[in-house]
């Protein structure tokens, strides 16, 4: 566990935010100090405010370039000085210097059992494909696009007849349990990144998730 003053975070969305309001419900021992979105129409925005967490926007759109973008993110970002930013449905490829900046304490989940299927549309590339498992993945974000060292993954069966939507479905249940695990890890000074791999002290697999890497003891 840590000690001190509990650790602050931001988290970045630009959408509905489900994995954002699976943080906000997970009572973590640590301070939200704000919820930013790229977009002003993202309903997380108003699912944030009702928990009494304070939003910005900072609209890629009114930003000519991605440095020029990523520099007001940061600008915003900083008046918070959060220990973590959390990456939850952040639909906007980061510019390395802003990777950078947070390097250590960026954390991002993906929809795929990575490095498989990095990218978008990963459920319908993944029925496509004939795998038979699938999944999430909480991961640090490093500046090759959804890579970075891995905290901890989730499995699920792909299913006979399965759709994309169904398929979305069972994931999305998992990410909403193991992305507050990460952060909770995070926040509890847990988690130690050594080389591409990360250890997460004191953890034990439990049934249908799994841990990556082997946690320290």
């Amino acid at each position: 566990m840590s000690s001190g003053n509990p650790k602050t975070m931001v988290i970045l969305i630009s959408g509905r935010g489900s994995n954002m309001e699976a943080l906000l419900k997970s009572r973590l021992p640590g301070k939200i100090a704000a919820v930013i979105s790229n977009r002003p129409d993202a309903k997380g925005l108003q699912t944030a405010r009702g928990q009494g967490v304070e939003t910005a926007v900072i609209d890629h759109r009114a930003h000519p370039t991605r440095e020029a973008f990523d520099a007001a993110l940061a600008q915003a970002v900083d008046r918070y000085s959060p220990d973590l930013v959390v990456l939850a449905g952040f639909m906007r490829i980061l510019t390395d210097r802003f990777v950078a900046r947070y390097s250590g304490r960026l954390l991002n989940i993906h929809p795929s059992l990575l490095p498989a299927f990095p990218g978008l549309d990963t459920h319908a590339r993944a029925i496509e494909s004939g795998v038979t498992i699938h999944g999430c993945t909480v991961h640090f974000v490093t500046p090759s696009l959804d890579h970075g060292p891995i905290v901890i993954q989730a499995a699920v069966p792909v299913l006979p007849g399965d759709t994309e939507d169904a398929l979305a479905a069972r994931v999305l249940s998992h990410e909403h349990r193991i992305y507050p695990q990460a952060v909770r890890w995070f926040l509890e000074d847990r988690l130690r990144i050594a080389g591409e791999r990360v250890r997460v002290k004191g953890a034990r697999a439990g049934v249908g998730v799994l841990y990556a890497p082997e946690p320290d003891q």
